[in-house]
């Protein structure tokens, strides 16, 4: 079953689904390099993501 409200561009990712859709049970996401404070997206990186 799909998040409600989570859309995913990434459709080389295993729970990527039409639609935008993300089937993963759970998303975990992470501050690059450590941390628990980012000021930009690109300083984040989703840790649910796995390759199809």
């Amino acid at each position: 079953m799909a998040l409600p409200g989570v859309k995913c561009t990434v459709s080389s990712c295993r729970y990527w689904k039409s639609g935008e859709r993300c089937e993963a049970s759970a998303i975990e996401v992470n501050v690059d390099g450590g941390g628990t404070s980012a000021r930009a997206s690109e300083q984040t990186n989703c840790h649910t993501f796995q390759s199809k």
